[in-house]
């Protein structure tokens, strides 16, 4: 059930973060889930930096902090792709 509830954090996250940076016709379905779940290590880590929960489970906060990580590691990805 675990892996269920990243797959589906994971696909939202992406999706809101494609949308957010503007990529989101590039990207698709398995793209935007490899981006939320990656993401949601990236929230995590950026979250536990500043003093903060990481990644919870399945809630809010957990797709915010997705969000946030996967926002993050698509502008990472424009910047080394120069884009």
């Amino acid at each position: 059930m675990d892996i269920l509830a990243w797959i589906i954090i994971g696909g939202f996250a992406g999706w809101i973060a494609s949308i957010i940076m503007k990529k989101n016709a590039r990207i698709g379905l398995l793209g935007n889930i490899v981006i939320g779940v990656i993401g949601a290590f990236v929230g995590g880590f950026i979250m536990n930096l500043i003093g903060s929960k990481g990644f919870t489970g399945f809630n809010l906060w957990s797709l915010f902090v997705a969000v946030i990580g996967a926002t993050v590691l698509l502008w990472v990805i424009n910047l080394i792709r120069g884009r």
